[in-house]
């Protein structure tokens, strides 16, 4: 049977002209070396492989596209496989070299390295991030970062520091982003986030005390929008979204 093969060149996945991921039997491409491929778990009791492409293809019954913009054409299974399959490439390509001595690492499985002097092993490992949904009655606070692309509006997010747990961090980020104390926090979901070597957990919480003062070094703008009459937000892709929709039907549903 046929195998899907997740390739990518310069963070772009290749699809096939029709939208979907490429079914092989052997290896598709000759510019793809064989000590480069991945073995991923199975899909749809098909064999599955992730490999980078030292140049992009050209044909014209193939196309190269972002992996965010490829969410609105694959499978949710599949966009999930390709998302696992850019993270383990993209790792792969940042630890050629021991970070204790120095030396080549060398591939010992699918999804770890060794050091060829120490002896040292590393496997792939996400930051992890919190994300979090605050409402204030039929409001919810959004706010817009600086390195959003874009002009969208988005949630109260930041990165766990060590030592943190999940709820000490979406505390400290809430207060250090916009000066407000929450309350009622519970957790939601959570999401690989390929962008490029996240996992978010997201969460929904009240307003508890405080006045907005936003953190102008991180923050562009933000502030209490109603639910009934929001701004551009994130793409249907995101946590963020998907936080910003269940709030919404939640709260306009009540």
């Amino acid at each position: 049977m046929a195998a899907y093969w997740f390739l990518f060149h310069q963070g772009n996945i290749l699809l096939t002209d029709k939208g979907t991921i490429p079914l092989s039997k052997e290896i598709p491409f000759p510019n793809i070396e064989e000590s480069n491929i991945f073995h991923l778990p199975d899909v749809e009791e098909r064999s599955c492989y992730a490999a980078t492409l030292e140049t992009p293809i050209t044909e014209s019954c193939y196309k190269m596209i972002p992996l965010r913009a490829s969410f609105e054409m694959l499978p949710s299974i599949l966009y999930r496989m390709a998302a696992k399959s850019y993270e383990l490439l993209y790792w792969n390509a940042n630890t050629n070299y021991c970070g204790a001595c120095g030396a080549l690492m060398k591939r010992h499985t699918e999804i770890s390295k060794i050091c060829s002097c120490c002896g040292k092993e590393i496997w792939p490992s996400a930051s992890a991030a919190i994300i979090v949904a605050i409402t204030r009655g039929h409001e919810i606070l959004l706010v817009q970062s600086k390195k959003f692309r874009g002009n969208y509006f988005g949630l109260v997010a930041g990165f766990v520091e060590t030592g943190e747990t999940l709820e000490e961090c979406v505390h400290r980020e809430v207060m250090e982003e916009t000066g407000i104390t929450i309350k009622k926090l519970k957790y939601f979901s959570s999401q690989a986030w390929p962008y490029p070597f996240n996992i978010m957990i997201g969460f929904t919480a009240e307003y508890a005390h405080g006045d907005l003062q936003l953190q102008r070094s991180e923050l562009n703008a933000g502030g209490w929008y109603k639910l009934n009459n929001l701004p551009e937000i994130p793409e249907k892709v995101s946590l963020a979204r998907q936080l910003i929709d269940a709030v919404k039907n939640d709260i306009c549903h009540q």
